[in-house]
């Protein structure tokens, strides 16, 4: 299991339900979570395969942007 960090612009309770049925059934995604509490409302994804591209994508899909974080 590994863990991928972003900043990300998911900024509400509203963005977070528009992206929660696309990173749900994103393969390789076992559970995420938003800090929108953080100024970089930072993305937490504990990963089983999906890569950091494959969330970019996701995210970009929806209308929002995702830059990784070591």
């Amino acid at each position: 299991m590994k863990t991928l960090k972003f900043k990300t612009n998911i900024n509400c309770g509203g963005c977070v339900s528009k992206v929660t049925p696309f990173l749900n059934k994103q393969e390789g995604v076992e559970s995420w979570e938003v800090d929108t509490a953080n100024p970089d409302k930072i993305l937490t994804i504990e990963s089983d395969g999906v890569t950091e591209e494959d969330v970019k994508a996701t995210l970009q899909k929806v209308g929002f942007k995702a830059e990784s974080v070591d």
